[in-house]
């Protein structure tokens, strides 16, 4: 899958993750994705819920070495 943007949120606090990845989003094309690098772990539940209800995609999730990384295809 190809990646339009990488958000480096690492190291923010909520909201911090959300609000960057609000910001990154709009910088890129309907059915572009963007892909998100955090350390929040409340991240997953915090980007899950904010993609369903912005009307974009979560495509995928996981973590490595304590790093978050989601797959979020725009709406």
């Amino acid at each position: 899958m190809k990646v339009e943007k990488i958000l480096d949120a690492k190291g923010l606090a909520c909201p911090m993750p959300i609000v960057k990845t609000k910001k990154a989003i709009s910088e890129i094309e309907t059915g572009q994705v963007l892909e998100v690098h955090t350390t929040d772990k409340g991240a997953k539940s915090d980007l899950t819920a904010w993609a369903n209800s912005t009307g974009h995609e979560l495509l995928d999730y996981k973590e490595e070495n304590g790093v978050f990384i989601f797959q979020i295809r725009k709406g």
